[in-house]
């Protein structure tokens, strides 16, 4: 059927025009995954009736791990509860972990299989991928925020501005796997993603039976903190393990001519906004008139890795068009001029606290809107439903 290509607005002829020739090209080759989850997964699946679109299990999903981290935000907001260097604050209550341990797995399961039952059902298409792959930029804000809930801020752990630097070498290890596909047409899904899955769940687990004081401990011979070792482990497993591998699928790309961008310029535009989102928010937190970083580093958490999300995207976008990729982001400018107003007014220095809040809940409206606005006219061109496997009518 030949669709009549009508410009939204914010998809361009040419990304519809392109989704229309996309096809799905991945390599997993995790052994977690091909070993342990692939076969859970081909079984599970089986069960979620066929009327059942994929999109629910997707959106499904994301909504338990939005979940986790609003339950996890009321009890500790200020990721003080599990620390026993601020008595005022009262610990999580033990049914939260294993509330966050069950949807988290839940919400791990149903990403796994959402695509596998997309092919049972024979309703594959763009849409989906953009869906699972945007919503999983959005979800790398709330698993580590979470997870930082587990240790808290006090002894044995680490401070909310290391947390900062942990959270974007995870959003920088998402955001390659992404630049990957866009420069050589394949996803190489990365190992690490199942290990912090499994790491989330085993930490709510230990919480729950063992309550966080489990955690406080002093590593022995090495001499330094359990959470100093868990920060260790999440930089190493995320960009140390990220980075080589995709400076490799690069090289090899480039190697066999087969690199979708000619020039460096194209190649490099997809990270482009994320350098400058990184430069000015973490100048910002070092610098912040308020200490915004131990003064309310959850509502900075959520600006950022908001932004993040919205860039990737656009990112996911064009790799998916094959269209050329946004050298900026639109939501920079008011993540900019707050900044500027910020450190230039004192009397906005002064109200940092409360001038991020409205920042925060603007990226969060701008962004939901764009999400929505996408999805419509992705099924408005493809005349398909986004939670219903029921056909539409563009008349």
């Amino acid at each position: 059927m030949s669709l009549k290509m009508t410009e939204g607005r914010y998809l361009k002829k040419e990304q519809l025009s392109g989704f229309e020739y996309y096809k799905y090209n991945s390599v997993d080759t995790s052994p977690v995954s091909n070993y342990v989850m692939h076969p859970f997964w081909n079984w599970i699946v089986k069960l979620v009736p066929l009327w059942v679109a994929p999109n629910v299990l997707t959106f499904v999903g994301f909504l338990l791990t939005v979940f986790n981290a609003l339950l996890l935000a009321f009890y500790d907001y200020r990721f003080r509860a599990s620390s026993d260097d601020y008595p005022d604050f009262a610990p999580i209550p033990s049914w939260v972990w294993i509330v966050c341990a069950i949807n988290q797995f839940l919400a791990y399961t149903l990403d796994g299989i959402d695509g596998k039952h997309a092919r049972r059902t024979n309703s594959t298409g763009p849409l989906g991928e953009l869906m699972d792959h945007g919503i999983d930029s959005w979800s790398s804000l709330f698993m580590p925020m979470c997870l930082y809930s587990v240790f808290g801020c006090g002894e044995y752990s680490c401070r909310p501005l290391r947390v900062f630097f942990i959270l974007w070498n995870i959003h920088i290890c998402f955001v390659l796997s992404h630049w990957e596909k866009y420069n050589t047409g394949i996803l190489y899904l990365p190992w690490n993603y199942d290990i912090s899955q499994f790491m989330l769940v085993v930490a709510y687990l230990i919480a729950y039976f063992k309550s966080y004081k489990f955690w406080k401990f002093m590593v022995p011979v090495l001499n330094v903190t359990s959470g100093q070792v868990v920060e260790v482990f999440l930089h190493v497993c995320s960009l140390g393990m990220s980075l080589p591998v995709s400076l490799y699928n690069i090289y090899k790309g480039y190697k066999s001519n087969i690199l979708k961008h000619k020039t460096f310029y194209e190649s490099m535009c997809p990270l482009f906004p994320v350098m400058i989102l990184f430069i000015i928010t973490s100048l910002w937190a070092v610098f912040s008139p308020s200490d915004i970083m131990n003064t309310d580093p959850r509502i900075f958490f959520w600006m950022v890795g908001t932004v993040f999300s919205n860039i990737c995207c656009r990112l996911i976008i064009s790799q998916m068009s094959m269209t050329r990729c946004e050298a900026f982001n639109f939501m920079l400018y008011p993540v900019g001029l707050t900044m500027a107003l910020v450190f230039g007014v004192p009397v906005f220095g002064q109200k940092e606290n409360l001038i991020l809040w409205i920042l925060t809940v603007f990226c969060i409206v701008a962004h939901i809107y764009y999400a929505v606005s996408v999805v419509q006219e992705m099924c408005q061109h493809f005349e398909i439903s986004c939670f219903s496997l029921k056909k539409t009518s563009k008349d």
